[in-house]
């Protein structure tokens, strides 16, 4: 079985106390109750930057440009309890786009200060390699979930 390719875009301004990032809680389907970023499945006959711009507006109704999209890298989960969710998953990062984020079905977006993430309600490896993302540098990471699905069993960087 193959990993299923999914998008991530995290959208990044200047906020009155810093740098902010936008997440959303997810209300439906994968990750239901955890703060994510905004994306999801790259369809059939679609790039992976198709994807993350369809995603993004569907999710939070803003638009995004493809050539507004930064390539932040790629991390792999592997899932060894589950490998039906086992994902390869390409990132971005985008500081232009039109529209204010708004509520979907699947995501209720919010703002937060990148050096403040709200980890506790993350997916636990989030911290292996989002701050990274949102420092602006590239990441190509594995991480390997225990039999629980939620927790890390290991993280490595692939990158030199």
């Amino acid at each position: 079985m193959t990993a299923a390719r999914v998008t991530l875009c995290f959208l990044l301004r200047d906020g009155d106390s810093g740098p902010e990032v936008l997440l959303g809680l997810k209300r439906t389907g994968f990750g239901t109750g955890k703060m994510v970023g905004i994306g999801g499945h790259v369809e059939p006959g679609e790039s992976e930057a198709e994807a993350v711009v369809r995603e993004v507006r569907e999710e939070t109704g803003v638009t995004v440009r493809q050539e507004d999209l930064a390539d932040a890298g790629v991390v792999q989960f592997v899932f060894p309890a589950k490998p039906a969710w086992d994902m390869h998953t390409r990132l971005f990062t985008a500081r232009r786009w039109v529209g204010e984020p708004e509520e979907s079905d699947e995501i209720m977006p919010q703002w937060f200060q990148t050096g403040v993430l709200p980890v506790d309600r993350m997916w636990q490896d989030a911290d292996h390699w989002l701050p990274v993302v949102l420092e602006g540098g590239r990441v190509n990471v594995v991480v390997t979930l225990n039999s629980d699905n939620e927790t890390v069993a290991s993280s490595v960087s692939l990158l030199p």
